[in-house]
């Protein structure tokens, strides 16, 4: 195969949006430690909330539209409650009125790429 074909495929490929989450972006993980996301959220399993693997396949992993990013990323600002209730027994999502806007998409896109 032509190594110029390769490299620019290469090239393609890491300007997609949400590779760098697909690939556990660093910068997000750090970000969503400092908030409380891994209190309640595991990659793998199930702690107080759903574990971000099953909300990334509940909500169409890297797939989602951005309507959807949206309205998770709101769900992460203002609390929720009773998408999850099945799986977690009730527990309410916290809201987190401090977090930017664009903090909370680029949280939901690392949590979709799981």
């Amino acid at each position: 195969m032509n190594t110029k074909f390769l490299v620019a495929a290469a090239a393609v490929l890491l300007s997609l949006p949400g590779l760098s989450h697909a690939a556990g972006d660093p910068k997000v993980k750090n970000m969503m430690a400092r908030s409380d996301c891994f209190t309640c959220h595991a990659v793998d399993h199930q702690v107080l909330g759903p574990a971000y693997k099953d909300v990334a396949k509940r909500y169409h992993g890297l797939k989602a539209s951005a309507s959807t990013v949206a309205t998770l990323a709101n769900k992460i600002i203002k609390g929720g409650n009773g998408n999850w209730n099945k799986e977690t027994g009730g527990t309410p999502m916290t809201a987190h009125p401090h977090l930017p806007k664009a903090e909370a998409i680029e949280m939901v896109k690392w949590v979709l790429a799981q």
